[in-house]
C-alpha cells in the first residue's frame, strides 16, 4: 500500500558558496552542535536554512545588510508559500547564525534581531480517545505481519512515554530498566529525562526481544563479515561487542530503524483499524499528555515526562482536554 508522503518544500538548486561563506556555514554548524548543543534535526533544518539564505544572499556582503534588506530576504521567502512555522524557524536560524557572527567579530550589531516574529495560530494538537490508541496497540497481527511484536512495541512505547520519534528510533537496549520500570530518553540537546514504562509497555518489549530481535540481530551479524569495511564510523560506533547492534528497535535487516519508517508504520495501522490517517507519532505522544492530565497528572510531571523546558509547551493539553478544566472548575470553584 502506498502513502502519500510527500511534504512542501522549497526547491534549492545546488548553488557554490563563496569561499567566506563556506567557511562560515562550517563555523556555523560546529558552533550550533559544539557550543549550543541543538538536536541533530535541528542542526539539519539550520543549515539548509543557511544555504537558503546563502542563495538569495548572492554577491552581497553581509556586512552591509540592514533591517530592510533582510526583511526583503524575509519577503523572499515568503514568496515560496512556506508554512507560517517554517518561516519563523528560517527567522530563528538568521538570528543564530547572525549571532555567531558577532562572537567571531564578523559583525558588530545583529539586524536579524530586528526582524519581527513570524504571528503563528496555536494550533491545538490531533489527539486520539482511549479507544481509538487501543485498537491502535492492538492493530499488529501474527497472521499478517512479519515483525508484529516489534511493531507492537513500538506502538506500545510510543504511548507508555510520550517519546518523540527520534527520541524512540535512538533508544538503546542501555537505556531500557524493565526490572526498575523507567527508560533513560535522549531528547533535544542531549538532555536526558526517566520516563517510567507502564506494564503493557513492558511486556510488548520482553516480547520482541525474546522472540523477535534475536532473530533480526542474528541476521545483522551474518553479513558483518562482508561489510565490516564498508561500515562507516557511525555505523561501527552503533554496534558493541562482535557486531551487535545497540537500538532497541531494529528493521527488518537489522539495523537501526529509521524514523521514516517509524511514521510510516503508524499510518499502516492507522489506516488498518480506522484511525485518522492524518495522524503521525506524534499524535501518540499528544495522546499521552492529553491522557496523563485528563487522568489528574499534575502538569509539572507530564512537562517532566515530555521534556519541556517551558511549561508554557504543556500547558496546550489543558486546553485540549476541556472535562480536566470542567472538574477543576467544579472542584475548586465556589459556585461550581
Amino acid at each position: 500500500m502506498q502513502y502519500n508522503l510527500r511534504r512542501r518544500r522549497l526547491n534549492l538548486k545546488i548553488i557554490e558558496a563563496a569561499p567566506s561563506q563556506q567557511i562560515w556555514l562550517e563555523g556555523f554548524l560546529k558552533y550550533i552542535t559544539g557550543e549550543a548543543q541543538l538536536a541533530g534535526n535541528t542542526i539539519a533544518a539550520y543549515r539548509r536554512d543557511m544555504e537558503h539564505f546563502f542563495r538569495w544572499l548572492g554577491n552581497r556582503a553581509i556586512d552591509t545588510l540592514n533591517v530592510q534588506l533582510l526583511s526583503d530576504y524575509v519577503n523572499w521567502l515568503s514568496k515560496r508559500h512556506l508554512a507560517p512555522s517554517t518561516l519563523a524557524r528560517h527567522i530563528t536560524s538568521l538570528r543564530v547564525f547572525f549571532r555567531y557572527l558577532q562572537l567571531e567579530g564578523v559583525l558588530h550589531a545583529n539586524n536579524a534581531d530586528l526582524l519581527g516574529s513570524q504571528k503563528l495560530w496555536e494550533r491545538m494538537p490531533q489527539v486520539l480517545s482511549p479507544g481509538q490508541v487501543e485498537n491502535l496497540l492492538l492493530a499488529p497481527q501474527a497472521e499478517i505481519d512479519k515483525l508484529w511484536r516489534r511493531d507492537r512495541a513500538i506502538l506500545e512505547f510510543f504511548y507508555a512515554t510520550g517519546c518523540r520519534v527520534s527520541e524512540l528510533t535512538n533508544l538503546k537496549l542501555q537505556d531500557v530498566h524493565i526490572q526498575e520500570g523507567y527508560c533513560l530518553c535522549t531528547g533535544k540537546g542531549n538532555k536526558q529525562r526517566i520516563v517510567p514504562l507502564g506494564a503493557r509497555a513492558i511486556q510488548a518489549f520482553q516480547d520482541w526481544m525474546q522472540e523477535e530481535r534475536s532473530t533480526l540481530q542474528q541476521r545483522s551479524q551474518n553479513v558483518e563479515h562482508w561489510r565490516v569495511f564498508r561500515l562507516s564510523n557511525e555505523e561501527n560506533s552503533d554496534r558493541g561487542a562482535e557486531g551487535i547492534p545497540h537500538w532497541v528497535f531494529l528493521s527488518y535487516k537489522g539495523r537501526k530503524i529509521r524514523r521514516e519508517a517509524m511514521w510510516e508504520l503508524i499510518k499502516k495501522y492507522a489506516i488498518r483499524v480506522g484511525t485518522p490517517s492524518t495522524i503521525s507519532p506524534h499524535t501518540m505522544r499528544h495522546s499521552f499528555a492529553t491522557h496523563m492530565l485528563a487522568g489528574g497528572a499534575d502538569l509539572r510531571q507530564v512537562q517532566e515526562m515530555l521534556g519541556h523546558v517551558s511549561i508554557v509547551t504543556t500547558q496546550i493539553y489543558t486546553h485540549v482536554d476541556m472535562t480536566r478544566l470542567k472538574a477543576i472548575h467544579k472542584k475548586f470553584h465556589p459556585r461550581g
